[in-house]
């Protein structure tokens, strides 16, 4: 299907891993990105992980978290801030909504939570809006140099 190769799903190929892509219509109203993901795929949520982008000073760190939690920023590092959102558009080579762990113009230091390696298999942005990617968490750590560690809290 066209548009379903991009950054993120060639560096998994390159590397060799096994990886499954789940498209589905997006909504350009949905409030969560990985939370519409899930539900249009009919998954876990879970499973589902947003990438987040933080400033820590002037360094650019992902974050990468469950759709059901949210990001602690403490967690991240001292100071650390969501990032001006054309930045991390600019640096990752994504729009917003569509930042994959993988692929990204300029590789940045990645964190991923400790969850994630509850599961057999979890979901990342592909690199696209409606685009996801299904891959074992320790590929996804092998990809990206990810350090594994606490980095959510529960939603309010």
């Amino acid at each position: 299907m066209a548009g379903r190769e991009t950054p993120a799903t060639r560096a998994a190929k390159a590397a060799g891993i096994v990886y499954t892509l789940h498209e589905y219509d997006h909504d350009p109203r949905a409030a969560s990105f990985a939370g519409e993901a899930a539900e249009a795929l009919g998954l876990d949520p879970r499973r589902v992980f947003k990438t987040l982008v933080v400033a820590v000073g002037d360094q650019l760190t992902v974050c990468v978290v469950p759709a059901t939690d949210q990001l602690d920023l403490k967690a991240a590092g001292k100071r650390a801030a969501m990032a001006d959102t054309a930045r991390a558009e600019k640096v990752t080579g994504y729009v917003a909504g569509g930042i994959s762990p993988l692929g990204q113009r300029k590789r940045l230091a990645t964190l991923l939570d400790a969850t994630a390696l509850e599961h057999d298999t979890v979901f990342v942005s592909a690199g696209r809006r409606g685009l996801e990617i299904e891959l074992a968490p320790q590929d996804l750590v092998a990809l990206t140099g990810a350090g594994v560690c606490d980095l959510r809290r529960p939603a309010a």
